[in-house]
């Protein structure tokens, strides 16, 4: 059996990458707690959904720091974790009021052009293809610092994909039902390439890895292969979810924009269809209703558009 390079057992850059998540739970509680007093309070739903991220995130760094340095298939999965599942429950923990400090800051504000959906959609392609071409896995491997960006380029290209569909920004008119499909279709295709070149291929790509699967006796296509199959399970199950849940926005949001329309008619308000349909894709919907409701008491002209998100 073939020693294990040093550097394979080496995990203590997991416990440095843990560091950040403390402090950015107590900042969010903080905040949190500062929009409960002032009408802004963020759904306990939320909350939940990014305290189980950085859960989620820990455990991913503790668990499988180790594995992930040895064995093909624990790194995919450990990858998985960080940049889809983790980052997906950072993303649905966060609201506009929760952001407004962050965004007040300069550069923040600026790199808000990075959520814009035709660019987070490439960014998320590169960085995902540009970590799995061998001389940067390997390197990943080999050198803490390497590793440790690795980690942080996932997570934050995640987050940034992620943000195109669950986050509180503002997306463009485009960028509706249909072009939130066609966004989940080209995120799913791009991840579900790469997982059948892991799957199907008969080349070990990733020659650092034959160690560690000689010492855990599992051939380096085998682990490779593996590698592939989670990847491709792991996107099969998140594209149903996604998929159900666009079909299910897309129902409400018909449902809630014929619902304002009969209430316009009702209250003698014109309303054309597509004033409806962007007050409820910008979630103006239940601000569009009341001023419809108050419309019969003070019957002031409703503008022409509905203030942006």
């Amino acid at each position: 059996m073939s020693p294990l390079p040093p550097a394979i057992s080496l995990n203590g850059s997991d416990f440095l990458e843990l560091l950040p998540l403390a402090p950015m739970a107590l900042l969010y509680a903080r905040r949190a707690g500062t929009l409960a007093g002032g009408g802004h309070s963020v759904p306990g739903w939320r909350q939940a959904s990014f305290y189980s991220g950085c859960v989620v995130i820990a455990a991913a760094l503790l668990g499988l720091g180790g594995p992930s340095q040895e064995l093909l298939y624990a790194h995919m999965i450990e990858h998985l974790l960080l940049g889809d599942i983790g980052a997906l429950l950072i993303v649905l923990g966060l609201t506009g009021p929760l952001l407004t400090p962050i965004l007040r800051i300069r550069i923040f504000d600026r790199l808000r052009a990075l959520s814009h959906p035709a660019v987070a959609l490439p960014l998320w392609i590169i960085n995902l293809y540009l970590w799995h071409l061998p001389v940067l896995y390997q390197a990943a491997l080999r050198h803490t610092g390497v590793h440790l960006l690795e980690h942080v380029m996932f997570l934050a290209a995640g987050i940034n994909m992620w943000m195109c569909l669950f986050g509180p920004l503002p997306t463009p008119s485009w960028f509706g039902n249909l072009g939130k499909l066609v966004y989940i279709v080209a995120v799913r295709l791009a991840g579900t390439v790469l997982g059948n070149v892991f799957l199907w291929s008969g080349t070990v790509f990733y020659p650092f890895s034959v160690a560690g699967d000689a010492h855990h006796h599992i051939s380096p296509v085998t682990d490779q292969n593996l590698a592939g199959a989670v990847m491709m399970i792991e996107e099969s199950i998140l594209t149903l979810g996604l998929f159900c849940w666009l079909f299910l926005r897309t129902a409400r949001e018909s449902e809630e924009r014929q619902n304002l329309l009969d209430l316009a008619r009702a209250r003698g308000v014109e309303l054309t269809d597509a004033r409806a349909a962007r007050a409820v894709a910008a979630g103006r919907g239940a601000e569009l209703r009341r001023r419809l409701e108050q419309h019969a008491v003070s019957p002031e002209p409703l503008k022409q558009r509905a203030r942006p998100s």
